[in-house]
């Protein structure tokens, strides 16, 4: 259908200005909405790309009984989680990090890609005692592919886990790094 061409010109720029505000709108509604978080039950912070919902549970960490407190939201799929607990003891806590990277690698059937192991110690009978790694794997579940990112610490007799995990193609490097980054102990 032709317009008449006073119509056209003044039909022009609502379409532009209708364009702008869709435009506009989609770039105020990030599917990231980053925030700070700090846990009431372990000393770290972190920021979360969406609400963290928290839950408590006990888990087996190669026999040792552990009361893991996890924070974890999702978004589009991919999980960003980070998983606190505290144990009788350093030596014990170093097992269970280990124990922890391994759960996580078989929860995607994955095989560890990116493997890097960082240990520190302040000389303080074990309290500062540190242990990092950090991984990458790649699995599947349910026949799809998956990418795990993830950072386990052993510092004194406290664990954590920071992790990112999804459907391959749609973990966003930046969106890991950022997040990973972020953890901060306290």
């Amino acid at each position: 259908m032709l317009l008449p061409s006073g119509m056209r010109k003044k039909s022009l720029p609502l379409i532009a200005a209708t364009l702008l505000t869709t435009v506009c709108v989609t770039a105020c509604s990030p599917k990231f909405n980053w925030r700070d978080y700090r846990s009431n039950d372990a000393p770290y912070t972190v920021q979360f790309p969406g609400k963290p919902s928290q839950q408590t549970r006990t888990v087996d960490l190669d026999g040792q009984q552990v009361s893991l407190t996890m924070a974890a939201t999702e978004i589009d799929g991919t999980t960003f989680a980070v998983a606190s607990g505290e144990l009788p003891d350093a030596p014990h806590a170093q097992m269970a990090v280990l124990a922890m990277k391994t759960a996580m690698v078989k929860n995607i059937d994955g095989v560890v890609s990116s493997d890097k192991i960082a240990a520190v110690s302040s000389g303080n009978a074990g309290a500062g005692q540190q242990t990092s790694i950090d991984i990458e794997a790649k699995g599947s579940r349910n026949n799809a592919p998956m990418l795990l990112n993830g950072k386990f610490i052993a510092k004194g007799n406290r664990i954590y886990q920071v992790i990112v995990v999804g459907p391959e193609k749609q973990v966003v490097r930046e969106t890991v790094d950022t997040f990973i980054s972020s953890f901060k102990l306290n």
